[in-house]
């Protein structure tokens, strides 16, 4: 496994471990991570560790048109319950999404540093976020990273009440144009609502040639 220094570049896809991961070090500048989702990368990893980013191979995506929406969640959507907006909060959600309690972890992967640099790059068009009001309270959310009109990178979601993030991830895929909804590893909730694996390679052909700055 390659340790980066301050030069923006990563090895070769296919040097990733069988699990994904490509490389470690390195820093969270707004350039580098966006260089990186350019080139099928993503950082992931727990306050106490290195920066570490991945490039898993099958990978966990979603076409719009195979979205599955339950008879329930239709009735949900009918009913209006909820308030569901675009980049109208960034920095909450995203803090909301490092905050709230998931099983089988102790800590967070969205750190401060992510934070920011996220934070970042939402002010530059390039992170979006979706909000879920119910009551005028943010009540679920997700956020991403969008590339070029043609790809939405999700990063992580959060619900404080019931089907929350399940509807704005819903409604959010429904009036997309996206070609592909990049889940990135696998889900049971996701698969559940139509996501798939493809191969890496397969993966990176939805991304434009001239971002293609790695071997595959």
């Amino acid at each position: 496994m390659k340790w980066l220094n301050e030069t923006i570049e990563f090895p070769p896809l296919t040097e990733a471990t069988p699990e994904g991961l490509l490389a470690a070090g390195g820093d969270l500048s707004p350039e580098r991570v966006l260089y990186a989702y350019q080139n099928g990368i993503f950082p992931w990893y727990d306050s106490d560790q290195p920066i570490l980013w991945w490039t898993p191979d099958p990978r966990f995506v979603l076409y719009p048109h195979k979205l599955k929406v339950s008879k329930s969640t239709k009735q949900i959507l009918k009913n209006q319950s909820f308030e569901i907006t675009i980049n109208r909060n960034f920095r909450d959600v995203i803090k909301a999404c490092a905050n709230v309690k998931r099983e089988a972890q102790s800590g967070t992967w969205i750190t401060d540093e992510m934070i920011e640099t996220y934070c970042e790059l939402h002010q530059r068009g390039i992170a979006k976020s979706v909000e879920v009001w119910k009551n005028k309270k943010l009540v679920g959310g997700l956020y991403g990273i969008e590339l070029d009109d043609t790809i939405f990178c999700g990063e992580s979601m959060f619900s404080y009440v019931s089907n929350a993030s399940k509807i704005g991830f819903i409604s959010f895929v429904q009036n997309s144009n996206y070609k592909i909804i990049d889940c990135q590893l696998h889900t049971n909730h996701l698969e559940s609502l139509g996501a798939e694996p493809i191969s890496r390679l397969k993966f990176m052909e939805y991304l434009k040639p001239q971002n293609q700055n790695i071997n595959n």
